[in-house]
């Protein structure tokens, strides 16, 4: 598997990125121990314009700055205090586009994603919601900042590509108070996928 290069972060599509994501394969290692899941459910933040955006009107804070670092830096933020969601920023330097990870499907260190989710069983909540995303594969905010061709956190090409037609789209899920942007179709997902954590799923 090939790491994917900053240039594939650098488009100025957030959309066509989320999209893109799908089927690559999100990787971390930490103290040797590998965990790894295939990316199944995404979401599409445009910076400046988009009032889900954590960077709405060029909104600049100590929570938000990594959103405005260049491609490929990860931004983690913590949502309801306990958890720990995995960003990818994307575009250039300043502009503060985003792709949210909100599903994988495990592969690799499940033992491991059973440890840190204190889960008895290896069934689809696993890694179905950004919040078990991090936690599964050890993701938290003292990772904001890293870049996702480093060692320690990393998003490869696995070979998979998922045809047009088994790609679904839909509103995005918890921005309900984002007004019109509450209803932006920016949500992608692979239908079927029983990691999917939301719905439509199909």
């Amino acid at each position: 598997m090939k790491k994917l290069p900053a240039e594939f972060y650098e488009r100025t599509d957030v959309i066509q990125i989320a999209r893109d994501l799908l089927g690559k394969i999100l990787i971390t290692q930490f103290d040797g121990v590998v965990t790894s899941g295939v990316i199944v459910e995404t979401e599409a933040y445009i910076g400046f314009t988009d009032r889900a955006s954590h960077a709405y009107n060029g909104k600049r804070t100590a929570r938000n700055e990594y959103m405005y670092d260049k491609a490929g830096t990860i931004y983690v933020y913590i949502c309801y205090g306990m958890h720990h969601l995995f960003n990818v920023v994307t575009n250039k330097k300043d502009i503060p586009d985003a792709v949210l990870v909100r599903a994988v499907e495990p592969l690799k260190g499940i033992d491991m994603m059973l440890k840190r989710t204190g889960k008895k069983k290896a069934d689809h909540t696993l890694t179905k919601g950004p919040g078990n995303v991090g936690k599964a594969l050890g993701i938290s905010k003292t990772h904001s900042g890293l870049h996702v061709w480093g060692k320690q956190i990393f998003i490869a090409d696995g070979g998979t590509a998922y045809p047009k037609e088994a790609i679904g789209a839909s509103k995005r899920i918890g921005v309900e108070g984002a007004g019109e942007a509450a209803a932006y179709p920016y949500r992608f997902f692979v239908r079927g996928n029983p990691y999917v954590s939301g719905y439509p799923n199909k």
